[in-house]
């Protein structure tokens, strides 16, 4: 990881802690894609309204029991990186971090989060199987590529690939659904064989009745040879029966014999619970549901649309609309015909109407430019939490005006009665799914536009009533909302601060300014302003009476804090993270009282050197008050005697 970069994550690392209510508050801590996932001891204790404005970050929630912080792709990793090495949880896995947040869930909230996990797995060969399936009815449509033969040739490969996808959609199911609770994938992949077996009457054709059924008789009961074609909601099940089985014989089988003799009972058992129980009671359960969302269409009407469309992207909020993702599935196998996409489409489309909204009412506010403009184009292509996450919740009258955009959406859905041919894409790809009976292509586009207009129209409206546009150019003590209080709070507490506060050396050597470090980080003072050490001995002091915010794992730096909350990261050397402890030894941990010139670390100078790392220690103020100034002494040699920099309010001017 660059060194500029690791400084600033080392930053975020500090204040993130402070905000979330300290190490001590952290249960666990993982990432996935795009968000730092955190699960707390108290959710209370963390300041989610200051988390927002934390340097990178583009939006927070809580979301089954975890505070997600969204960073983005690729750089949430990095951010992970230091924050955990920081928290001493380096090595927690995602699947770690579910089992510590799911410990805090009841268990209708465990099962669903459970549900929406097997469909993350594997939403890659959902998301390719849609796309090629749409591609293959635009191409399909067009006569050109039916009277050309090499067009014709691919197209078909097209259409013959997305198939067998969709076809062998139970196996990969299975196979997610053993793998996410606890079973070993495989077990999970043959169970998924086992329901497609070619030795068993195909699901469709025995529905049509063009297929002769052979039924066994056993214990007296009749079971049907019946495959489990489009059978999603008994791969789900067959998943969780298959790695509870497995978990189970690996514990009770002796272990002389359980390489042979686990998995052969897993198999045996579950394939007779699938014919006997669970496959009529899946097939059961999932008629059920097709038969609702029927029953829905055709009772509720262009109610139940606008219900659905509209109240879609608060399911988002939880984090567990990949659930839908079964029941589309589902739709597809019963139906043919899935009307949930283009209604969870046209919701989609119409939150960004909303961010479109709310930067025209703010177009003046350069950040609100730099986070609406992305967000929206991250819309466009199907990805909604950047724009939810990091403008319509945190201001809530978008997602109001978002939601009446996406119902508007959903009645046209319903007067044009749109529906696509597969699912796992949305908005711009998605309209690859769409079908293109009764002018659905142009049906599409209408119902997106009308979303969009509706979410960004009622934006605007609600902006009229539920806020205020601040005045770029206002002086920020004028502005309204609570910053006055802020502000008279911020004098009351300077009021019972020292005009002066003194930090001492914190080290034996010679002070140099902090643009004289060789590293562009410190000398560009992006962590903050300080004064910077280079040492005699391998030893750093407390340059004040204080606190110890935290030590990081790898020793090389530490946060202090002085007897009147000025915050200070010590760090020793360039790079030195890179020794990963090596060379370091602290004599503090977190919490710890200190006192001016108490030894806090020790380290190898001359190893460190040897090692080709820079040994200068940067003292930084990070989290200074706009109300306080820093006076740093000449350059020169200091000790722990010497002052090295005056804190002053600014009545001490």
């Amino acid at each position: 990881m660059d060194a500029n970069k690791r400084q600033r994550y080392e930053k975020i690392s500090i204040e993130l802690t402070k905000l979330v209510g300290g190490r001590e508050n952290i249960q666990g801590v993982a990432h996935c894609a795009t968000r730092l996932r955190i699960v707390l001891n108290d959710n209370d204790l963390a300041d989610l309204k200051a988390i927002e404005d934390v340097d990178l970050a583009k939006g927070v929630f809580v979301a089954g029991d975890q505070v997600q912080i969204i960073f983005g792709a690729g750089l949430v990793n990095d951010v992970y990186e230091v924050f955990a090495e920081h928290n001493h949880m380096k090595n927690m896995s995602l699947s770690d971090l579910k089992t510590v947040a799911n410990q805090k869930m009841n268990p209708l909230q465990r099962i669903i989060k459970a549900l929406s996990d097997v469909f993350v797995d594997i939403m890659p060969g959902i998301l390719a199987a849609a796309l090629l399936t749409g591609l293959s009815g635009v191409l399909g449509n067009i006569a050109f590529v039916q009277a050309n033969d090499t067009l014709y040739g691919i197209n078909r490969l097209i259409n013959i690939s997305s198939g067998a996808i969709f076809g062998f959609l139970p196996l990969a199911v299975a196979y997610s659904a053993c793998k996410r609770f606890g079973g070993r994938p495989i077990l999970g992949i043959v169970m998924g064989c086992i329901m497609l077996s070619d030795s068993l009457a195909n699901a469709y054709a025995a529905a049509q009745g063009t297929v002769e059924v052979t039924t066994l008789h056993i214990f007296g009961f009749g079971v049907d040879l019946i495959g489990f074609q489009g059978g999603i909601i008994v791969a789900l099940l067959m998943g969780f029966v298959t790695a509870k089985l497995d978990i189970f014989f690996e514990k009770k089988v002796p272990e002389v014999i359980r390489l042979l003799l686990s998995p052969l009972l897993t198999t045996l058992v579950g394939a007779v619970l699938l014919f006997t129980v669970i496959g009529p009671a899946g097939r059961g359960l999932s008629t059920g549901i097709t038969n609702a969302l029927v029953w829905m269409t055709q009772n509720l009407g262009v109610f139940g649309y606008a219900v659905f469309s509209g109240l879609q992207q608060l399911v988002v909020i939880t984090g567990l609309h990949h659930i839908f993702g079964a029941i589309e599935a589902q739709l597809l196998a019963d139906t043919g015909r899935n009307f949930l996409n283009p209604l969870m489409s046209v919701a989609i489309i119409a939150q960004g109407g909303a961010v479109l909204g709310y930067l025209v009412r703010h177009r003046k506010n350069v950040k609100t430019r730099e986070l609406c403009i992305p967000s929206f184009v991250s819309v466009l292509f199907g990805i909604t939490e950047p724009a939810l996450f990091g403008i319509n919740l945190r201001y809530r009258f978008p997602i109001i005006g978002g939601c009446i955009g996406g119902a508007l959406g959903g009645i046209v859905v319903y007067l044009t009665n749109l529906a696509a041919v597969g699912f796992g894409t949305t908005v711009l790809p998605g309209i690859a799914l769409a079908d293109p009976a009764g002018n659905g292509y142009v049906n599409y586009i209408i119902a997106h536009g009308i979303a969009i207009v509706g979410g960004f129209i009622m934006t605007l409206v609600l902006g009229r009533f539920m806020d205020k546009v601040v005045d770029e150019s206002a002086d920020p003590g004028t502005v309204g909302g609570g910053r006055a209080e802020e502000a008279e709070e911020s004098c009351k507490e300077a009021v019972r601060m020292p005009e002066e506060e003194f930090f001492f050396g914190y080290a034996d050597g010679q002070m140099i300014a902090m643009e004289e470090v060789k590293d562009d980080t410190f000398a560009s003072k992006v962590l903050g302003d300080g004064v910077a050490v280079i040492p005699e001995t391998g030893k750093v002091y407390a340059p004040a009476d204080g606190t110890i915010v935290s030590v990081f794992d790898t020793k090389h730096a530490l946060c202090f804090a002085s007897t009147y909350g000025t915050e200070v990261l010590i760090h020793i050397g360039v790079d030195t993270v890179n020794l990963q402890g090596k060379y370091f030894t602290t004599h503090v941990k977190d919490k710890d009282s200190v006192k001016k010139g108490q030894l806090l670390v020790e380290f190898d100078q001359e190893q460190i050197a040897k090692a080709g790392y820079d040994t200068v220690i940067p003292m930084i103020f990070t989290d200074l008050p706009e109300e306080k100034r820093l006076e740093k002494a000449q350059p020169g040699r200091v000790s722990a005697q010497t002052k090295t920099v005056t804190v002053r309010t600014a009545a001490g001017n």
